[in-house]
């Protein structure tokens, strides 16, 4: 299974990124606002474009050489995202022409061995057309004109850019027999000492600095006859101004891993609880359909008593409500307390990821249920379900054909889900439904 490219956007502040980045995305994610330094965090979409799939990435604007702390801040951000890119749109504004600022990106996008497509902005027909001669003096081979508000030229940049990539549909069957483990957290949680305790060898360099893993480093080990493989995210190369704002950064990367994986092992450090960086960590994980399982580390050097696990897992299932399903294990990476239990909980939760329900079996449930709980009235009309079929797995996916597929209320999608947990044994993985109009 390829891992899904990743372009990202930069450019100095006001060229219009954010801009591009919903065009391409379709939805207004980004915040579009007159002013540069707007687009402070790294926005990350999922997209296809074509039937290609990729991830897309807007930076903060990045001002070369700026002090401004807010601007350093960006600038970091930039870095990190071009770090983690296989492609690179460098935006400039057809407007301005060429700027000091832009010359210095382009310096500093040399030395990275990218694959860079030069892009100017706010080109609005032929009229601005031989506004571009300028860009030519960076050297490059060619610049293309674009207009991001009005949707010029953008079509043409992605066609030549997504040209190579494999088509989204071909992932899904995906035949190999290895289950997939991403093991995410943020940065020093102990992900690599898990790695190295699992694989019995010191794989990763194991060191106290947080973001010391660098390139998401696959491993495949073989547990009781069966074949996994781990996907361990990288973490940050340390450098020295971002200490601080650390944590923002290790999202891209468990967004590769998570990608990639069927189950994603959540490390949670134990003296800290769960934080909100953690939660936007599973929060991926959870909107890409994976199965996922929570791991708190260092539980050895927690002071226990009869209540704690109970308290802690009333802590995790309070701030992460919609992962509810997911088990939770206490391990120590260190005294390899209690890790030898994770595969076993793989295995458990893999099962039902994988697990397909016969037609018959299904359909008899759903008329149990709309007979134990009748759907509510929709504009004043019956709403019934006349037929649900299991369509695909991880995650497994149910579609139901309704009389009104606008007409399913919350609620009842999510009495339905766990009439299904508990009909079928899918108690511990996400499910998707479908509801559409029947013919």
């Amino acid at each position: 299974m390829q891992a899904t490219p990743v372009i990202a956007i930069v450019g100095r502040p006001n060229v219009g990124k954010s801009t591009l980045f919903n065009r391409i995305a379709g939805k207004q994610k980004a915040i579009v606002i007159d002013e540069p330094g707007a687009t402070r965090d790294r926005n990350y979409m999922d997209c296809v474009y074509q039937n290609k799939a990729f991830t897309l990435i807007d930076t903060g604007g990045f001002e070369p050489a700026s002090e401004e702390r807010i601007l350093v801040q960006m600038r970091e951000q930039s870095n990190l995202a071009i770090e983690e890119a296989d492609v690179i749109i460098f935006m400039m504004d057809g407007k301005d022409g060429l700027t000091p600022s832009d010359i210095e990106i382009a310096r500093q996008l040399r030395g990275k061995n990218k694959n860079v497509f030069y892009a100017a902005n706010k080109v609005d027909g032929d009229r601005h057309k031989e506004m571009l001669t300028d860009f030519y003096r960076l050297g490059i081979e060619e610049i293309h004109p674009i207009s991001a508000q009005h949707g010029l030229g953008v079509d043409e940049l992605l066609n030549i850019i997504v040209r190579d990539y494999p088509d989204a549909a071909k992932d899904k069957e995906d035949k190999d027999e290895q289950i997939k483990i991403a093991i995410v957290g943020k940065p020093n949680v102990g992900k690599s000492s898990l790695v190295n305790k699992i694989l019995g060898k010191e794989r990763s360099i194991v060191n106290p600095t947080p973001g010391t893993t660098r390139d998401a480093i696959d491993s495949t080990v073989k547990v009781h006859g069966k074949n996994y493989l781990l996907i361990d995210t990288a973490g940050i190369r340390k450098k020295s101004k971002i200490s601080q704002t650390l944590e923002k950064y290790s999202v891209v990367q468990a967004l590769k891993s998570i990608n990639r994986c069927d189950i994603a092992l959540l490390l949670i450090d134990a003296e800290e609880g769960i934080t909100e960086q953690d939660t936007k960590i599973i929060g991926l994980a959870y909107e890409r359909g994976k199965a996922c399982i929570v791991v708190v580390n260092k539980w050895d050097k927690i002071e226990k008593d009869n209540a704690t696990v109970g308290k802690f897992v009333e802590d995790i299932k309070d701030k992460v409500k919609f992962l509810d399903f997911a088990p939770i294990i206490f391990i120590s990476a260190v005294t390899g307390q209690r890790a030898p239990k994770i595969f076993e909980l793989i295995d458990k939760v893999y099962e039902q990821y994988t697990k397909r329900i016969g037609t018959s079996p299904l359909n008899d449930m759903v008329e149990k249920s709309v007979r134990r709980n009748p759907m509510a009235r929709y504009q004043n009309r019956q709403m019934n379900i006349s037929y649900a079929t299991q369509t695909d797995v991880k995650p497994p996916t149910f579609v139901f054909f309704v009389s009104h597929a606008k007409g399913i209320h919350f609620s009842y999608e999510r009495y339905l889900m766990n009439q299904i947990r508990e009909t079928f044994g899918f108690d511990s993985v996400p499910l998707k439904l479908v509801f559409r109009k029947k013919r």
